[in-house]
């Protein structure tokens, strides 16, 4: 986890970098892909979670039929 000093030089390197018009650009961009990042974790992670489920259920055992004889 970074620091909040790593997080601030960071931000300084980014602002010297791209300058203080592309710096909103790139925060919202990076903000966004996070966003995207977390919702399709979220829907593999249900998707699994519903496939367990369904392996989970017992299946009933078929049944024997009785020769007589």
């Amino acid at each position: 986890m970074l620091s909040p000093v790593d997080t601030a030089v960071i931000c300084g390197l980014a602002l010297l970098l791209f300058g203080p018009k592309k710096f909103p650009e790139i925060g919202r961009a990076l903000g966004q892909g996070l966003g995207n990042f977390k919702k399709a974790l979220t829907e593999a992670q249900d998707e699994v979670k519903t496939a367990i489920k369904t392996e989970e259920k017992p299946t009933p055992p078929p049944e024997e039929e009785h020769k007589a004889g």
